[in-house]
């Protein structure tokens, strides 16, 4: 059943405290629903296997990660330092998957090496990335798995379509027959074979890499075992969306990939790589109202967080739920998801000295008020949906803001600091 996001701010109380002990603005996650999201991953439906990768670029705290992989997920890194980092948070490396653009050489070279013989799988993203490795998995008898572009793509923006002629990932169609001329001539076999189209795809176009890419191992990988059709599961932000249905999609997976063994006799394992849908909806961004302003035309709330804390707004127009509670949490002043109509509209800006630090911004850059009760200054204005790629993408050091602290919500009601803020000397100690 695909599901419509509602928001039950999981305790405005215990959002309050965390402003009152720790500052703002800060990040508090909440365990429960990153739990949930696993359960839901890990049980979908598949026919021979199936592996569960959470793309940890997505948000990379180490809290995060264990909670994550101790609820049955591994790894997608998508660098070799986010492969070394979760193995410092105490994942094996046989747990983790590297799926790069970076192009080793030198001692980057050698450590990847190290890491492969440790167990760590290998995508190939290019033909020179293929190259390179090929030697030293030959000689080793490692299996090195292979990204595919595949011509098609899907994202909830132009800058999130991984699959189209305008991006760069992966080895395009077009380059198969000298791949596998490479592949043959050193004696290489691919078993592992990618494909991700985009970060938030619809369904049917989920659906569609589905079927692409099993004709494309049919038609060229007769020694394929294991078929990942990547990540970019939807998660529902805003009202009105709907998320992925998982088991849905894991239901159409398992009939086209048994439909595939009876076609051909092969049974293929099945693996995904969602990183939005485990963690998006588990954070929220918890500022404090500084200040009101206005234009002749348009009413401006400034917040004590803006672009350094949440950038997606800036960089693909995203739109995320604004709630408004008192500074003690007694009481939820305003949330999305309110029947009550507010005759009150603002722009949520930022206190970065940039025009394009607000929260509520189309696709074209445009500051749009957004509809809300009216706030006093003090009041908490807390930005939803910020569990994945904020922490772990925002340029945080922009006029000198320090790195905001993360809060875990324990499925027991604590709250425990999973990272401190970042102080003035911490961001100055490399400069020479």
């Amino acid at each position: 059943m695909t599901r419509l996001n509602d928001f039950s701010l999981f305790n405005a109380k215990a959002v309050a405290m965390a402003a009152e002990r720790y500052g703002t603005p800060l990040y508090v996650y909440d365990e429960a629903v990153i739990l949930e999201r696993c359960r839901e991953c890990v049980d979908m439906p598949h026919a021979f296997g199936l592996t569960v990768r959470y793309a940890m670029k997505a948000n990379s705290n180490r809290t995060l990660l264990k909670i994550i992989t101790d609820a049955g997920l591994n790894l997608d890194a998508s660098s070799l330092n986010e492969a070394i980092r979760a193995n410092i948070a105490g994942v094996p490396y046989d747990r983790i998957m590297l799926t790069t653009q970076e192009v080793y050489s030198g001692s980057e070279i050698r450590k990847l090496e190290e890491l492969l013989l440790k167990g760590m799988q290998y995508n190939a993203c290019s033909i020179r990335q293929l190259k390179l490795v090929s030697d030293f998995a030959a000689a080793n008898d490692i299996d090195v798995g292979i990204r595919i572009h595949p011509g098609v793509g899907s994202g909830e923006s132009a800058t999130r379509n991984t699959g189209d002629d305008y991006s760069c990932f992966g080895i395009h169609l077009s380059d198969l027959a000298e791949v596998q001329a490479f592949a043959e001539a050193k004696g290489m076999k691919f078993r592992h074979i990618h494909v991700h189209i985009g970060s938030g795809a619809d369904t049917k176009m989920w659906r569609k890499n589905i079927d692409l890419e099993l004709s494309i191992i049919e038609q060229n990988f007769p020694d394929a075992d294991t078929v990942s059709f990547g990540g970019g599961l939807k998660e529902a932000r805003m009202p009105g969306e709907y998320a992925a249905d998982v088991p849905l999609l894991g239901s159409y997976a398992k009939m086209q990939i048994e439909e595939f063994r009876n076609r051909t006799g092969r049974k293929l394992k099945m693996e995904i790589e969602p990183g939005t849908y485990i963690t998006a909806n588990s954070g929220y961004a918890v500022t404090r109202l500084l200040d009101k302003k206005r234009t002749f035309r348009t009413d401006f709330i400034v917040t004590d967080g803006g672009m350094e804390i949440n950038v997606r707004p800036l960089l693909y127009g995203s739109r995320h739920p604004i709630y408004i509670v008192s500074s003690d949490g007694s009481r939820v002043i305003s949330s999305e998801f309110d029947t009550n109509k507010h005759d009150f509209e603002a722009v949520v800006a930022g206190k970065c000295c940039e025009s394009g630090d607000c929260q509520t911004l189309d696709m074209d850059g445009h500051a749009v008020p957004r509809a809300m009760a009216e706030p006093e200054v003090g009041d908490l204005i807390i930005i939803g949906g910020v569990g994945a790629y904020c922490s772990s993408m925002s340029p945080y050091n922009y006029n000198s803001h320090p790195q905001a602290p993360e809060v875990l919500f324990t499925e027991k009601g604590e709250l425990e600091l999973i990272r401190r803020r970042q102080t003035l000397e911490q961001m100055l100690e490399n400069e020479l």
